[in-house]
């Protein structure tokens, strides 16, 4: 395979749509280092691995000798991103926008390299643009466009509001690519849009559009909905080692290659190899979960942190309680939540919820290898855990 078609292979790895990918290869083909971009709004202080899909992409391209570009929307995070979203955001204050975008700074150099890195901020360029500047930024977008997105003509159509101000944000994020000369833009497949507009303003102002290269959405740990703190489906890069480890091993089989594919540095090939052998060869699944924790936990915490964090939850399973079979269970909750004696009867892994509480009181009971010892806990709906009753009722359970 020549150099050319390696890069192309890595660069396509996961992505959902590269948006020309003839004009990329056109301008790899210049031999100098293209200008690659990810935007982050920093609304919240702690990444989560859902984050991180975009982040593993710029490190790739630092792999391939290309400049990589981290933007904190400073300012475009008090505008609040309308993506996605059927009601009005509420935008953050800047000190809000200040502090957090000081932990993305720490949490990303566990990924990217910082000599290879160029930090920005969008408030650089915004901050210096007057109100007749913006006015003539929106001038080159019609509002007829903007009902192109989805989100936004659903509300439309169904007479929700939308601010004004909402409207500006595809424009403040397409220009952030002017201001940046930007050759390649990544995003979610949620920000397919805003990266277009982003072409769209390059050309007016007389610079060579972008390439658009869109990630998948990840999924938490249920493998349903989008990885969220919110649903309580996620695995953040600042979790403890064991509790990052226990989460990682908690996700199904399948789910497992998703993971895989999106945030693991090993090699396709070697993915595809064991992938062959759980099919062919018996190979357990479980083991080569193993794997991928122990990477994951590696890059955030550390050389020895993932081999340690292993060995800690062989030995709070001790060696032998894990089936190679383990069932998989989906129980369904009310409004939410469903108390965990319901959760473990429904689950079959106890006959009434009065002996479930009895276990429970006796340090029967355990969650990811963690006994449990509070009878009135309560399980949010797409949670997915292992639950162990005694030593040999267990199962992986999903809450729906």
């Amino acid at each position: 395979m020549c150099p050319l078609e390696q890069s192309l292979e890595l660069i396509r790895r996961g992505a959902v749509d590269l948006l020309l990918e003839n004009e990329l290869v056109e301008r790899i083909k210049l031999g100098r280092p293209l200008r690659v971009k990810a935007g982050f709004d920093p609304t919240a202080p702690d990444l989560h691995l859902g984050h991180t899909v975009l982040i593993n992409k710029l490190r790739q391209f630092q792999e391939l000798g290309h400049h990589v570009m981290f933007l904190i929307g400073d300012f475009t995070g008090m505008i609040g991103d309308p993506t996605g979203k059927n009601v009005t955001r509420k935008p953050l204050t800047r000190e809000q926008i200040l502090v957090n975008a000081k932990t993305y700074q720490e949490q990303v150099f566990k990924i990217l390299d910082p000599d290879r890195t160029e930090v920005m901020f969008n408030s650089t360029w915004f901050d210096q643009m007057t109100p007749a500047d913006f006015i003539h930024l929106a001038a080159k977008h019609t509002v007829a466009r903007m009902l192109e997105r989805d989100d936004f003509g659903k509300r439309y159509a169904s007479g929700q509001p939308i601010a004004i101000h909402e409207f500006l944000y595809p424009l403040v994020q397409g220009y952030d690519s002017v201001a940046m000369r930007a050759d390649v833009e990544l995003g979610g497949t949620d920000q397919k849009f805003n990266l277009l507009v982003g072409r769209e303003l390059q050309k007016h102002y007389g610079q060579p559009p972008q390439i658009v290269l869109t990630m998948p959405i990840l999924e938490g740990l249920d493998g349903v909905q989008k990885m969220s703190k919110s649903l309580d489906n996620y695995v953040g890069i600042r979790d403890e080692p064991n509790e990052m480890f226990g989460k990682l091993m908690s996700i199904s089989d399948n789910l497992m290659w998703r993971y895989f594919d999106l945030l693991s540095f090993r090699p396709i090939h070697e993915i595809a190899e064991w992938r062959r052998q759980i099919a062919g060869e018996g190979l357990n699944p479980r083991d080569v979960k193993f794997k991928l924790a122990e990477e994951l936990v590696t890059r955030f915490h550390g050389v020895g942190a993932g081999q340690q964090a292993l060995t800690a939850f062989i030995e709070r399973f001790q060696k032998g309680v894990l089936p190679d079979d383990l069932a998989e269970v989906q129980v369904q909750s009310c409004e939410g939540r469903l108390p965990i004696a319901r959760l473990l009867k429904d689950a079959g892994l106890v006959v009434s919820t009065s002996e479930a509480l009895r276990l429970i009181q006796q340090g029967a009971v355990r969650i990811d290898g963690e006994r449990i010892e509070n009878c009135s806990l309560e399980v949010v709906a797409g949670s997915n855990h292992i639950y162990q009753v005694g030593k040999r009722r267990v199962a992986r359970v999903l809450v729906r």
